[in-house]
């Protein structure tokens, strides 16, 4: 929940200006809804594309104050971002809710980026892989593999969103390569070799090499790092493997 319509077209075209030469890497800005539609015109026919951080599983109806797939295609979005560890921890976001709004962003042709992730207890306690299998299992469940092949999945340690700290390359790599091999028993290597997984806690410019090298790790979900032109953009730039 940050920028103003003003603020957000000012990122936005600093983020044009520095980007603009970029092929190594796909490039996606998720804005809050309020400046979706403005964003939309200035990265318009750019290498910059366009998200959303949420949507509503339903198409349309008496649900006020929420926002459809629909619309957010009508806004310009191909992306969507769906159960960040903020929805689940401040707004009672659970696996049947990201379930049925993966489904809903694919009936719409929105590529969902998928969030799981531990909290700093459940990591403590020697709980990640438990709490990953469950985030998967429960997510992604009823989906086949030409539809996996479309979605994004975002680690984000939650112990490591805000707080400073990252996950080491090699910490960050370990459940990046168990949601690879989740997916493979799932739905087959080729399938699981298609997916992205990208990496999301405290990404920054100067880890971010380091995180990208490993063979497991496909990307960014940057947070605080993507408000200022550019620290965003020195992660673009030194994700190039």
């Amino acid at each position: 929940m940050y920028k103003t319509i003003a603020e957000a077209i000012e990122l936005a075209n600093a983020l044009k200006r520095q980007l603009f030469s970029v092929s190594h890497a796909d490039i996606v800005i998720c804005p809050p809804y309020t400046a979706l539609s403005e964003v939309a015109e200035v990265i318009y026919e750019t290498n910059i594309l366009l998200g959303a951080q949420d949507l509503h599983w339903e198409e349309e109806g008496a649900y006020t104050g929420e926002v459809s797939a629909k619309m957010l295609k009508d806004l310009g979005c191909q992306f969507v971002i769906i159960g960040h560890s903020e929805r689940r921890q401040y707004f009672s976001e659970t696996n049947e809710s990201v379930n049925k709004k993966i489904f809903a962003s694919l009936k719409n042709s929105l590529t969902p980026i998928v969030c799981v992730g531990e909290n700093l207890k459940q990591r403590e306690n020697g709980e990640t892989t438990q709490v990953i299998q469950d985030h998967l299992s429960g997510g992604l469940k009823g989906l086949e593999g030409r539809q996996i092949e479309n979605i994004i999945i975002a680690y984000e340690p939650v112990w490591a969103i805000g707080t400073g700290k990252v996950a080491s390359p090699e910490q960050a790599q370990e459940v990046h390569k168990y949601i690879r091999d989740w997916l493979k028993g799932a739905y087959g290597d080729e399938t699981a070799e298609k997916v992205r997984i990208q990496y999301g806690g405290s990404v920054k410019p100067d880890n971010i090499s380091g995180l990208i090298c490993k063979d497991d790790i496909d990307g960014a979900l940057a947070g605080g790092a993507s408000l200022k032109a550019d620290s965003f953009a020195s992660i673009v730039i030194n994700s190039k493997r």
